[in-house]
């Protein structure tokens, strides 16, 4: 979306995230915490000069935004994290827990 040529406000930025997490069945309720993180990384996206923002208005950075995508496929492929469905992922054990000292 931040890729299209038009700039969004946030509230039509939210809302078009959030028909695509529920059409995932992806959300369940707590749309004030879903709304509240999705604001903080759009800020964060902002900050590292990856979104402009005009007033309330937010548009992409292509070449920034597309960089980002690749070093995040780039990312998960290394660790393996957020695989597709059906595919098994080799997970690390937790550490034993320490007795506690009471």
């Amino acid at each position: 979306m931040l890729l299209d040529a038009r700039p969004y406000e946030f509230k039509a930025l939210f809302g078009i995230v959030h028909a695509g997490l529920r059409a995932r069945n992806a959300v369940s309720g707590g749309e004030e915490m879903l709304r509240l993180r999705a604001y903080e990384k759009l800020q964060d996206l902002v900050r590292q000069g990856r979104v402009k923002k005009a007033g309330k208005q937010y548009k992409g950075v292509p070449k920034a935004l597309r960089a980002f995508s690749e070093d995040l496929k780039a990312l998960r492929k290394r660790s393996g994290a957020f695989a597709p469905k059906g595919k098994k992922v080799a997970r690390k054990r937790a550490l034993p827990r320490r007795a506690s000292a009471s």
